[in-house]
């Protein structure tokens, strides 16, 4: 498995941005298609955004689509998640994942596709 950390989440007031990072360590990054989740409290994990090895195609969840960007800079074993006019509904604790991919066309929406997870960051919108 990859170790994954993130960083870069705290209080911003509606209508602000955040960009949340999300380095891995341990394994080649590049093996790896990634995506971030966010679990807001007394809800399920959702899906965010996904992206497949090589940083192309991505998807969004319809509530973040012109919004949020995911990306990825494989030569700093880094992952991406820029988010713009957040809203306080976007306030929830954020994770990156990592899962290992033998293809690299293809990104991964579900939670069970997913074997190594960040600590998470909290990430929180007021009005």
């Amino acid at each position: 498995q990859v170790q994954l950390v993130e960083s870069g989440g705290g209080l911003v007031q509606a209508g602000g941005s955040l960009r949340l990072s999300c380095v891995a360590s341990g394994r080649t990054f590049t093996s790896y298609a990634m995506g971030w989740f966010r679990q807001a409290p007394g809800k399920e994990r959702e899906t965010v955004a996904a992206i497949n090895r090589s940083g192309g195609n991505p998807y969004y969840v319809d509530s973040v689509k012109g919004r949020f960007t995911i990306s990825r800079d494989n030569d700093k074993n880094t992952l991406y998640l820029q988010m713009n006019s957040l809203k306080p509904e976007d306030t929830a604790v954020y994770y990156c994942a990592a899962t290992y991919a033998k293809s690299g066309l293809y990104y991964f929406v579900r939670r069970i596709d997913y074997d190594s997870w960040g600590q998470g960051t909290q990430v929180t919108v007021s009005s």
